[in-house]
C-alpha cells in the first residue's frame, strides 16, 4: 500500500487530491478533488459522460488512478486496490449486478460472512453468528424467502436487492451504490430507497450515482455535480441544483 501524508479532518469519510483517469486521450476524470461528508447520503450526478461511474471506479480501486491520492477514512492512497478497500471501511455496488450465479441466495451471503472464498467459504463449518447475520440480512432486504433460489433465476430487481445485502454483509462503514435505481419498478424502486435510508440512518456513508433527479432530490443530503471530468460544483442539494451553471450542464437548459 502506497500512503501520502493528509490532513483530513474527522468530517470527511472520502476525499480525492487532483485524481486522473484517461482512456487514450480522454481525460475520463481531471484532476479531481472532492470531499464527501461522512454524515449523510451524497449523490454524483452529471450529464452523460460527466466521469460519474469512473469517479466511483478509482474510489473503490476497480480502475487504477493515473494521478493523484484518495483519501479513505483519513488514509491517503495512490493506489487503490478493490480488495483492500473493505479493509479500509468502504465497499461498492455496481450498475451491472455482480453475483455469484450458479449458487444460492443464502450462500451469496455467506460467501462473503465467511472466508470471502467461493469454494472455502462453502465447505467452512458455519458458526450461528454467521447464519444469524445472514438471516437479518435477508429479511432486511426482502429476500429470505428467496434464501434457496440460484442466483441466477432471480428478476432483475431482487438480484439488485441480492447485490446490497452482499455490500451490507461487509459491514463497512462507508457504501458507493453505482445507479442502485437504474431499471428498477417503483415497488422495488422503494424498497431500494428504504434501504439505503436505513443504512445511512445507522451512522454509515451513503454515496450514490443517479440521473433521477426526483430521487436525487428526496434522498441526497449533499451532492457533486461533474461535467467533462471535473468538479462543476457540490454543496447542499437544492442550494446546488438551482445554480444556473447546473442547469444548463446537466438539465440542457
Amino acid at each position: 500500500m502506497t500512503t501520502a501524508p493528509t490532513d483530513s479532518g474527522d468530517s470527511y469519510a472520502l476525499e480525492t487530491v487532483e485524481i486522473s483517469k484517461l482512456f487514450g486521450a480522454v481525460k475520463a476524470v481531471d484532476e479531481l478533488t472532492i470531499s464527501i461528508p461522512r454524515k449523510g447520503m451524497t449523490s454524483i450526478v452529471g450529464p452523460n459522460g460527466s466521469g460519474k461511474s469512473t469517479l466511483v471506479n478509482l474510489l473503490s480501486g476497480t480502475l487504477p488512478l493515473d494521478g493523484g491520492i484518495v483519501i479513505i477514512d483519513g488514509v491517503g492512497l495512490k493506489v487503490v486496490k478493490a480488495h483492500e478497500t473493505p479493509d479500509h471501511g468502504l465497499t461498492r455496488t455496481f450498475q451491472e449486478v455482480r453475483l455469484f450465479d450458479q449458487i444460492t441466495v443464502w450462500d451469496n451471503i455467506m460467501v462473503v460472512l465467511t472466508s470471502r472464498k467461493l469454494f472455502p467459504a462453502m465447505l467452512e463449518r458455519t458458526q450461528s453468528s454467521h447464519r444469524e447475520k445472514a438471516q437479518a440480512i435477508l429479511e432486511n432486504v426482502g429476500m429470505w424467502d428467496k434464501r434457496r433460489a440460484l442466483a441466477m433465476d432471480l428478476s432483475y430487481g431482487q438480484r439488485k436487492l441480492l447485490e446490497i445485502g452482499r455490500a451490507m454483509a461487509l459491514d463497512v462503514d462507508t457504501y458507493l451504490f453505482d445507479e442502485p435505481f437504474a431499471g428498477l419498478f417503483p415497488q422495488m424502486l422503494e424498497r431500494v430507497k428504504e434501504i439505503m435510508k436505513g443504512m445511512r440512518d445507522e451512522g454509515r456513508t451513503i454515496v450514490f450515482i443517479s440521473h433521477i433527479m426526483d430521487i436525487v432530490r428526496e434522498m441526497s443530503d449533499h451532492i457533486i455535480v461533474l461535467d467533462s471530468g471535473k468538479l462543476l460544483t457540490a454543496g447542499e442539494v437544492e442550494g446546488v441544483l438551482n445554480r444556473e451553471e447546473v442547469i444548463e450542464a446537466y438539465l440542457g437548459a
